[in-house]
This record gives C-alpha cells, sequence and structure tokens, in this order.
C-alpha cells in the first residue's frame, strides 16, 4: 500500500472515503489490485472481498463500477476486473 494511504487506513481497514479525487483514485486502484485479471465474479464474491476492508462495502463496489475498475453484466449478476 502507498504510504500516503496509510492515514486512511487502520488494521487493514478503510477509515473512510477522503473526498478528494486523487486520494480516491488511489484507494479505488488499491482495491482493483485484491481481484485477478480475466476472473469473473459474482456479486457475492465482490462483496466478500470488499467487507474485509470497509464496513459500506456495497458503496466501494458502485465506485469501482462507476470509475471503470470494475465492469458488471447487463443484469448486475457477473463483475469482472477491467484491466487499466
Amino acid at each position: 500500500m502507498e504510504k500516503n494511504l496509510n492515514k486512511y487506513f487502520k488494521n487493514g481497514k478503510l477509515l473512510m472515503i477522503p473526498k478528494k479525487q486523487t486520494v480516491k483514485l488511489e484507494i479505488f486502484a488499491f482495491f482493483h489490485n485484491l481481484f485477478e485479471d480475466g476472473r469473473n465474479y459474482s456479486e457475492s464474491e465482490i462483496n466478500n472481498i470488499l467487507k474485509e476492508y470497509y464496513v459500506d462495502y456495497a458503496i466501494i463496489r458502485r465506485y469501482l463500477v462507476d470509475y471503470k475498475f470494475l465492469n458488471r453484466d447487463k443484469f448486475d449478476a457477473i463483475y469482472g476486473k477491467i484491466e487499466r
């Protein structure tokens, strides 16, 4: 993890989503790196990974999709990592 992100994490848990866009993107990149290239994930698999790091894992999942770190199918059932 980048040193400048350490202040946003305590005991491996994200404390808050920062308002500053550049830091927010770095945090989303951290989460992006938790997923494997070329692998499909169910929503529950995504949730299980993210909830290890943040209590409101659903907002992180939505941000990862909105910011194009993850994609999802039209039924919102299958997620995949977007290459960056």
